[in-house]
């Protein structure tokens, strides 16, 4: 049974994280130089739409599938959602997250993490990456990196960095800004 509580809480949390996206390229855009300005919001606006269909299709399954055996990488067993609207319109026990919520909404809930993370990687490229380079490496990236360090970091039982070594991650620190800050030094420098 969901919680609608719980259910209202995170999908109000997912909103917000979802509305960061649209902000940050405007903020982006108003840091840019005025040549660059359109540029820097297209690419924040692209990797919206990148990112929700690698997410959907890999991402959540890389992070948050399989049994937790794997401690860096999350399993096979949920690309493309696999079974998650069924359980959803079933009313499995799977279908809740935390036994309190739909599972859809952790999934949107991520994505957005995902989606935002991404975001601002091309807030170190404004000017310096063309589009379609900057979407082919979105796409690429948030199939490789995102993916596995989420799993390392919020994937629950088995996962390396918050079972195993202990670590705590409320805000997203380890997963979205050192990921995206290293990334975008890297591809600046």
């Amino acid at each position: 049974m969901f919680d609608s509580g719980n259910t209202g809480f995170m999908l109000v949390c997912a909103m917000l994280v979802l509305l960061m996206t649209p902000g940050l390229a405007f903020f982006y855009g108003g840091l840019s130089r005025r040549k660059n300005v359109v540029n820097t919001m297209i690419m924040v606006f692209g990797v919206l739409g990148i990112v929700a269909i690698t997410w959907t299709i890999f991402g959540w399954s890389f992070a948050y599938g399989g049994d937790g055996s794997i401690p860096f990488f999350g399993g096979f067993d949920q690309i493309g959602l696999a079974g998650l609207v069924a359980n959803i319109t079933g009313e499995a026990p799977e279908a809740l997250s935390h036994d309190c919520y739909p599972a859809m909404a952790d999934v949107v809930f991520q994505l957005a993490f995902c989606m935002i993370t991404t975001a601002i990687i091309t807030g170190s490229l404004a000017g310096r990456m063309k589009y379609g380079a900057i979407c082919a490496f979105v796409a690429i990236w948030t199939i490789v990196v995102y993916p596995p360090l989420a799993h390392m970091v919020w994937g629950g039982d088995g996962s390396l960095i918050g079972d195993t070594i202990g670590a705590l991650d409320f805000a997203g620190g380890d997963v979205v800004h050192i990921s995206s800050g290293l990334t975008g030094l890297v591809l600046c420098l």
